[in-house]
């Protein structure tokens, strides 16, 4: 292990890399700071830049916009009391606060220093436990694994939305586009209508860029001329020493950073759900454990500190399940699984094994990525502040411009250039009726997964679906997928219940 970690820090410390990790981080941080921009969509416009690239080099490239695009949420969510992603929802509550204060100088190092935490805690449990789960995970067979897809398709539909109807249909609409295409066993061809440009389905990464990026454009642009322009906020810099804190405030913090590095961890291994979610139950949590729950939303550094490290620590647990299972853990992570496909890697335990030197070399770029966004985020803040404020007229034909073309050089054909169009409308309609774009986007990654193993778990019992319940591992997994939709569904009624009890009392 030790060997492998050093060999990858010699990779990663070669100056092609390294240049690359570092603009990665940078334009990373500009995506989460921008609202309206997100790490998912500096993904999936920047993954086409990697097939060039060896693997090495474009993995690199992705983790750090990762690391980059999760943390500047922070800036915008302290500066305009606007959340940069939606894994910064919570630290406007007293980031916003602190600025009106006067205190945004601390804010700011609060949330810098406790992020760059909150990565480097997730990145030690990526290294310390995906290993161990690889090594079980090369038990698995075609029975696992298309429980497993059930179960995490379950999760996303009841975890990522307030309704169990929509994002079960989410789901399932994008597992039916998954279907088009040849067949992955018998090769007929289903829903081409005669097309040869839909033999082969459609694109992972069209169907990314259309439902994310183009989706997102469409959105802002409707708004674009209501939107009142927020100002931006001034941060002095005089007098200022360090990250704005003391040391004795740090420590007084490290028991909520634990805490709440542990919640993302958690919730981060979980697939579907993500740093949307984690940060705002570590807010929750951190505020219960709280001395002085009365003063969180009015100004103290306890609600960014768990925020900011939640939601980082996020980063490192969504990649457990991608590189030891094959399964993403977010959306980002969706679209890093076909960042390893361009290069003809698939994520899974054999990963481990085959790939040990790739492994570690991801391992050691995420921690470099994770010690540039540190110091990138301190030193050139006054930068990203002026970045804040490029109009929304010039930025958004920029990023329509840069999808066509990324679409069009995935394989040359104008086709993709009008499928991305055609899933922006579709995220656009998500959007509009209020519909989870995160169970689409995984139903239509898990699809092929899951039909594929059910197909040969039918084989290999001889088309009987009792080899499903008979192995162990996988009739967990098909209990845990009942168990998710039986408790979203009594949640509901009881929510139902309580509503209208207070709607008799009133």
């Amino acid at each position: 292990m030790i060997d492998l970690l050093q060999a990858g820090f010699g990779a990663v410390f070669s100056p092609y890399i390294f240049i690359l990790i570092t603009l990665g981080v940078a334009v990373g941080i500009v995506f989460g700071a921008v609202p309206g921009l997100s790490a998912t969509m500096a993904i999936a416009l920047c993954l086409p830049l990697t097939y060039t690239m060896g693997p090495a080099a474009g993995l690199s490239l992705l983790v750090a916009l990762f690391v980059g695009a999760t943390s500047g949420g922070l800036i915008s969510a302290i500066l305009l009391k606007i959340p940069g992603t939606p894994a910064s929802i919570a630290t406007v509550f007293d980031g916003g606060p602190l600025m009106e204060k006067g205190e945004g100088m601390k804010a700011l190092g609060v949330g810098v220093v406790f992020s760059f935490l909150g990565t480097i805690f997730s990145i030690v449990a990526l290294m310390s436990i995906a290993p161990s789960l690889a090594k079980v995970a090369l038990r698995f067979g075609p029975h696992e694994y298309f429980s497993i897809a059930i179960f995490s398709l379950t999760l996303i539909a009841t975890l990522s939305t307030g309704s169990l109807v929509k994002g079960i249909y989410a789901g399932a609409l994008g597992f039916a586009f998954s279907t088009v295409g040849i067949a992955p066993v018998d090769a007929i061809r289903r829903f081409t209508f005669d097309s040869p440009n839909l033999n082969g389905g459609f694109a992972m990464l069209t169907v990314m860029i259309g439902m994310f990026a183009v989706a997102e454009v469409i959105k802002i642009a409707e708004t674009g001329r209501s939107m009142h322009k927020s100002k931006i906020a001034t941060v002095s810099m005089k007098g200022v020493k360090g990250f704005g804190f003391s040391i004795k405030e740090f420590v007084g913090q490290l028991p909520n950073a634990f805490r709440s590095s542990l919640i993302g961890i958690g919730i981060g291994i979980l697939p579907g759900i993500g740093a949307g979610t984690s940060n705002i139950v570590s807010y929750i949590i951190a505020k219960k454990r709280s001395k002085y729950p009365e003063k969180f939303g009015k100004g103290v550094i306890d609600g960014v500190v768990a925020s900011e490290t939640a939601n980082n620590a996020g980063i490192g647990s969504a990649m457990i399940p991608l590189m030891t299972l094959g399964i993403p853990g977010d959306t980002v992570t969706a679209i890093m699984l076909g960042g390893f496909m361009i290069h003809g890697i698939q994520p899974g335990p054999l990963l481990f094994i085959s790939q040990g030197g790739l492994v570690y070399t991801i391992f050691a770029a995420l921690i470099l990525a994770s010690v540039i966004m540190l110091v990138m985020e301190f030193y050139g803040l006054r930068i990203f502040i002026k970045l804040l404020a490029v109009p929304k007229h010039i930025l958004l034909p920029i990023i329509l411009v840069l999808c066509v073309v990324g679409a069009f050089g995935l394989s040359s054909r104008v086709f993709d250039v009008w499928t991305i169009l055609l899933f922006g409308f579709i995220g656009y309609g998500f959007v509009k009726g209020g519909m989870p774009a995160a169970p689409f986007i995984i139903g239509f990654i898990l699809g092929p997964m899951a039909e594929t193993n059910l197909r040969r778990g039918l084989m290999l019992s001889d088309g009987s679906f009792m080899g499903f319940l008979t192995d162990p591992i996988s009739a967990v997994f098909l209990l845990m997928a009942v168990a998710s939709v039986g408790w979203h569904f009594y949640s509901s009624l009881r929510s139902r219940k309580g509503a209208a009890s207070k709607l008799q009392e009133t």
